[in-house]
């Protein structure tokens, strides 16, 4: 049983906002059906994937989950544009990579924040990425101790614990604002619709940066879910 087919069909039904009803007689089958396929209880065979595929116009090995695109392309790091302007590239091949997906979904981030036409938003978000690179910087820099901290304000000691507690108060600002809710002399987004996207919406209106959002957020699940299953096999008697 492949779970990504379950979830990424009944997405593209929703997305179109058609009706589970229509879907089935749509593509040929009772609504029961449909349904079993969208929570994952039955499997379906290859004449339907096909069908359903060519139904939402998407690729096989994105119902699949094998790409996340839906067209079924897959990137390659010279499709990448390099966002930062820096064409000094490092030698490794995969950190070109997972460095462009990184800077164009960041890009991404910030255009579809400021849809939302909320200063609050943006500054939160500017906060919480700022403070993230500060700390991971910091990190890596205090890993040779030859390395001179007077390159830094703020003690070593109490840093890394202050950019939490700033990431955190940020990361729930960014949740109200979001949210409809002002808090203090915060604005907040007016209009949720503002921050409604779509697969293909996604793709057609960051064209540049879509791409490498899907990657990383398939990336990024493939990690969450691989070290979920891990713990819990150690957690095992």
């Amino acid at each position: 049983m492949n779970p990504d087919f379950s979830r990424i069909i009944a997405l593209q039904r929703k997305e179109r906002k058609i009706s589970q009803k229509q879907a089935a007689a749509d593509l040929g089958i009772s609504q029961a059906l449909l349904s079993h396929y969208e929570k994952g209880i039955r499997e379906c065979g290859l004449d339907f994937l096909v069908k359903i595929a060519d139904y939402y116009n998407v690729s096989c090995d994105y119902l699949l989950g094998r790409t996340p695109e839906p067209g079924g392309k897959i990137l390659s790091i010279e499709e990448i544009p390099d966002d930062d302007g820096n064409n000094e590239m490092p030698s490794s091949e995969a950190i070109q990579f997972y460095r462009k997906v990184i800077n164009n979904s960041i890009s991404l981030l910030f255009s579809f924040s400021q849809r939302a036409k909320s200063v609050t938003l943006i500054r939160e978000v500017s906060s919480y990425l700022m403070l993230s690179v500060y700390k991971l910087f910091r990190i890596i820099y205090n890993a040779c101790p030859n390395n001179d901290q007077k390159l830094f304000r703020i003690p070593k000691v109490v840093a890394n614990d202050s950019a939490n507690a700033i990431i955190s108060l940020s990361e729930s600002n960014i949740k109200a604002a979001s949210s409809g809710i002002a808090l203090g002399g915060n604005d907040s987004v007016t209009d949720a619709e503002s921050l409604y996207v779509t697969t293909a919406t996604l793709s057609e209106d960051f064209s540049e940066y879509a791409t490498s959002l899907l990657n990383l957020i398939q990336i990024s699940e493939t990690s969450i879910s691989r070290t979920r299953d891990e713990l819990q096999t150690r957690r095992r008697p």
